[in-house]
């Protein structure tokens, strides 16, 4: 979703390139960053005593805007997060000669998990007031910590998390919960609670077993499918941007497929726009939302493949109570 702001903003495009990465001070050869994927992949050679890298980076504003506009103060700023951590560091970027601005920043093992977003941010200000966001890359980068490949598609990530007590605040709520999906980043994300349901991430981790435990898995796995695909269907059609006549637009990313691959099942036999245009007017004006809903559990349904899921454990049930008879 496009952010509207009371005050100026650059209209043009922001853009943020990372130049070249080291490792610990030596160089990451080129062929870990992707400037299609827009992602670095750090895992190289399968080192893993590394303890920080350096991306130098470059950023591109749009020049004459950057230099005319309403405001005092400019300034870029490359930021590094990653919510499974919390973290988040910054450094400032300088406009040197060629009119680009470039800078580093640096990324702290110790500090991250898995992977990190790299953003730029485009500060100024406006109207008196200091420290007004007035750009940003609409795409961001992602520095990955174990991948070999600098690959940008996920289609969801695994965390495991301890809810009651782990240093993930905003999961407290949800301590008796055993996972959530969390469908507010650039990748959605199941949390699976590590003090849940006792023995269930053994299972869920596991690959063999008796049939019992193997049903467990299975219909575990499909479940949290199931409440994955649901909660990115919702999140999906909250965040479709609009035209200026007013017509709802398909976003990007993992929120196209979601549509695309659900819209299906949701609304059978309509076409992509036409089914935006429905689902939007439904859940903006609330007529004929709710039944709606029934449909998308059904196509969360066959996406997860929930019924063959329960089918085969129904037999092994089934079996399991024959054999006991006898």
């Amino acid at each position: 979703m496009i952010p509207v702001f009371s005050y100026p903003t650059l209209f043009g495009d922001v853009d943020l390139e990372v130049m070249s990465v080291s490792v610990d001070g030596s160089d990451l050869p080129y062929a870990q960053i992707s400037k299609l994927e827009r992602t670095v992949a750090l895992d190289h050679g399968g080192r893993s005593d590394w303890e920080s890298a350096t991306l130098r980076l470059r950023a591109t504003l749009p020049d004459d805007e950057a230099s005319g506009g309403p405001w005092s103060e400019l300034t870029c700023l490359s930021v590094l997060t990653e919510k499974a951590t919390n973290s988040r560091s910054s450094s400032r970027l300088s406009v040197e000669a060629d009119g680009h601005w470039h800078g580093a920043i640096e990324l702290v093992r110790g500090s991250h998990l898995t992977r990190a977003t790299l953003s730029l941010a485009v500060v100024a200000t406006v109207g008196g007031v200091a420290g007004r966001l007035i750009g940003q890359t609409r795409e961001n980068w992602y520095v990955d910590l174990v991948a070999t490949v600098p690959k940008r598609q996920r289609a969801i990530d695994i965390m495991e998390a301890d809810f009651a007590n782990g240093p993930e605040e905003w999961l407290r709520p949800f301590k008796e919960s055993p996972w959530i999906v969390d469908t507010t980043g650039d990748t959605p994300t199941v949390y699976l609670n590590t003090g849940g349901v006792e023995g269930l991430l053994e299972i869920l981790n596991g690959t063999g077993g008796a049939a019992t435990e193997k049903m467990v898995r299975e219909t575990t796995a499909a479940q949290i499918a199931h409440d994955a695909w649901t909660a990115m269907f919702h999140t999906a059609v909250a965040d479709l941007d609009f035209d200026e006549d007013g017509t709802p637009q398909m976003p990007t990313g993992w929120k196209a497929r979601v549509l695309r691959l659900m819209i299906p099942d949701v609304l059978p036999g309509r076409q992509l726009n036409d089914a935006l245009y429905e689902i939007n007017d439904r859940r903006t004006k609330g007529f004929g939302w709710s039944g709606l809903q029934t449909s998308i559990q059904y196509a969360a349904g066959r996406r997860s493949r929930l019924n063959r899921t329960l089918t085969n454990a129904a037999r092994i049930a089934l079996r399991g109570e024959g054999d006991e008879a006898r």
